[in-house]
This record gives structure tokens, sequence and C-alpha cells, in this order.
């Protein structure tokens, strides 16, 4: 038997695995690493998070993905390279990570990579038929598994594509094994560049978890800002917080069919864009506004996405508590207005859940792999809509 299969088998057999899950949202922060002990498997997983950074990104980094991400047109040999650029950079992070840590390699049993999302085209954001679902990711496991040392599994939305569904979103999968509850109906709502949240019923009810997209969340903040301000993000919501909310803009921006489709439903930054920005800044006669009163309003389009969707599937239901993890929540005039419209629901930090919520997704990955290695698909076959099945791509280091 190859060695390295062998070694396989016996992570399976270990009571208990030692898993780096990484995340790279399409915000580019940096990337998401995260240690995580991880005992059994299904609804019987126990995880803890035992080391967490986001280890920041080079200017120079963000500048290359964002030559090719969300984009039709791109250079091929730049793609190409950025594929293996994307995992040797990753590989260098975790290598920096570790000896940070004074962990060494040997002491992890797997590393679980998302990769970076550079483009996603499922048939119901194309509206191409003559094209399958698509969704892609770059940044080599081989690549990763070779520069480390450490087997690795990545590459993990095509299953749930090439199973029927559309690659996104992932977090039912992990949120469905960890934080079902008895009597509270939960909303673990996810603000990354997209916005996404998974239902997750209390016992009490007969209805099913499941997982979707919602709309922007900081994507379009982040695009201005970079384009209009040299600056990554709003931080602390410093330039909406200035500004006034432009009904006559926020009301086209609030015109986009997708936000009107049934649950569950997937986007990405090719629908919500500066262009998309600028369609509806042309519609309403406000290409003129300052600076801070467009991102006030994006602030509120993508709080009102996320509030609209929370509102349509939680009416009817008692005990409603909506936890909150991902970049957007450290923006205070995002999280409060959430907060204020939601009054009869309880409001807090996806950290009351006993998880840092900056590292949820990349725990999300740790589980995922987990599942592959010693899990059953029909952990998961409960999910509405979703497809059971056992995620990632493995990459030995030999």
């Amino acid at each position: 038997m190859n060695p390295q299969i062998e070694r396989l088998y016996q992570i399976s057999q270990k009571k208990e695995r030692r898993i780096i899950g990484l995340m790279s949202g399409t915000s580019l922060d940096g990337l998401d690493i995260a240690v995580c002990r991880i005992e059994n498997a299904g609804k019987t997983t126990k995880i803890q998070l035992e080391n967490f950074a986001t280890m920041d990104y080079e200017d120079d980094f963000r500048a290359r993905v964002r030559e090719v991400f969300a984009k039709r047109n791109i250079d091929q040999q730049l793609f190409s390279g950025l594929n293996a650029y994307i995992g040797v950079t990753h590989a260098k992070l975790i290598n920096t990570a570790l000896q940070q840590w004074n962990i060494a390699s040997s002491e992890i049993d797997c590393i679980a990579s998302h990769g970076q999302t550079v483009y996603h085209a499922p048939q119901s954001l194309t509206k191409d038929r003559n094209w399958p679902n698509s969704t892609l990711q770059i940044g080599d496991g081989d690549h990763i598994a070779v520069n480390t040392g450490i087997i690795t599994l990545s590459d993990f939305r095509q299953k749930h594509v090439a199973a029927g569904g559309e690659g996104a979103p992932l977090a039912a999968y992990g949120d469905y094994l960890l934080f079902s509850h008895a009597t509270e109906n939960r909303f673990l709502l996810n603000i990354g560049g997209i916005s996404n949240f998974t239902f997750i019923p209390s016992h009490q009810t007969k209805l099913k978890a499941y997982a979707t997209d919602l709309g922007p969340g900081n994507t379009m903040m982040n695009q201005y800002m970079k384009a209009n301000f040299n600056q990554e993000m709003d931080r602390d919501a410093y330039m909406a917080k200035k500004g006034q909310v432009n009904d006559a803009l926020l009301n086209q921006l609030l015109t986009e069919e997708f936000l009107t489709l049934p649950f569950p439903k997937t986007t990405g930054p090719e629908l919500f864009n500066l262009a998309y920005l600028e369609r509806a800044q042309d519609r309403s006669k406000t290409t003129h506004i300052p600076h801070e009163n467009v991102m006030a309003t994006l602030n509120r389009f993508a709080a009102h996405a996320m509030v609209n969707g929370i509102r349509k599937q939680s009416e009817g239901l008692s005990d409603v508590a909506v936890y909150i993890s991902g970049g957007g929540l450290h923006n205070p005039l995002l999280f409060d207005y959430i907060k204020r419209s939601l009054p009869t629901s309880n409001v807090e930090s996806f950290a009351t859940l006993g998880i840092n919520p900056d590292a949820k997704e990349a725990v999300l990955f740790a589980l995922l792999a987990n599942e592959t290695l010693v899990g059953n698909k029909s952990n998961v076959a409960q999910i509405k809509d979703s497809p059971a099945v056992c995620m990632g791509k493995i990459s030995l280091p030999e």
C-alpha cells in the first residue's frame, strides 16, 4: 500500500483529528487559518478551535487576483499561473502560522482548503442553459500539500455542483451538524462579500435546514471604497455613517430580480458589483450624489437584503435567534440596522455559540474535510435542496 494512502487510513481511525481549515473570501482580506481538533462525525461531532489567525495578503497578491476575479475575459497565462501562485502563497502562510504557534507540520493530520473563488456561474445567475452550473476556486491543493508536507483536501464546491447543486453556499452542512437546537429557530447569518444564512429549525418543527445566499454583503461597499479611495473597506462604517441614505437609489438597487427569487439561491460579485451600482445610479438620476451618501445607501441595501430574507423565512415562527459572523459583523451601521429591524428576534454575534465569528468559515471547511475522512453522506441527508455528499479532492504531499 502507498504509505500516503496508509496514512489516510490511519487518520480516519483516530479518535481525534487535528485539521487546519482555510478560507479566503471574495473580500480578499487575507487567508483565515483555523487549527481545529475534531472528534467523531455527523451529529456527534465535537470541534475545538485551537488556534486562529487571518494572515494578511500583500497588495500585489490582491491586485493579481483582481485581474481575473469575476471577469469573463482574462489573460489565460496569468490565470494558469495564479492557480499555482495562490497555492504556493497559501502554503507559505500556513507554514508561517504553524511556526508562530510552535506546531510541527507532522502534528497536523490534514489541511482543508477552500481556495480562492474567481468565478461563480450557476444557471440561475448566468441565465445560460448551454452550460451546466459551475463555480471555480483556484489555489491548487497539490501545491499546498507539497509545500507544507501535509495531506490536503480542496476544491470542495465541485462535488456539490456535480451532484446537482450550485456550489454554494456550503455553510448548511457544518451548521446543521454543529448548531441544531431543541427549541430555538436559528439563522446563522454570515456577512462576507456576499451575505448568506443557514436556517436551522428547532427540533419542534417539521421544517428542514438549508442555506441560501441573500445578496450583497460587503462586496459593493468594498469595491466602491477601493475604486474611489484606494481603501480595502469602509472600516467601522466611517464613510457610510457620515452620509444619508438616498431613497431613489436604494429603491432602484432593490429592483433586482434575484432578491425576489425563492430560497435557496446563490449569487456573487458577478451580479452585485460597481457596474450594477452605475446602472442603478443612471436610472435613479443619482450619479452626482456625494460619496458618503452612496456608501450609506450601499450599506442599507446590503442590510435590506439580509433583513428581508430573515423576515420571509421567520414568518410565523417563535423563539427566533440570529447569530452573525463574517467581516460585516464589524460594521456597526450594518449590525445596528439588522438588530433594530428584527425586534422580535435575538440578534447576537456568532461568538455566543462558542466559536470565534471570524473563524467560522475556516472551521466549516475543517469539518467538511472531517466528514470526507470519517463521515457519511447520510449525515447531511436532511438538508433541504442540497445534495447529500462528502466533498473535497485529496492531494498527497509525496
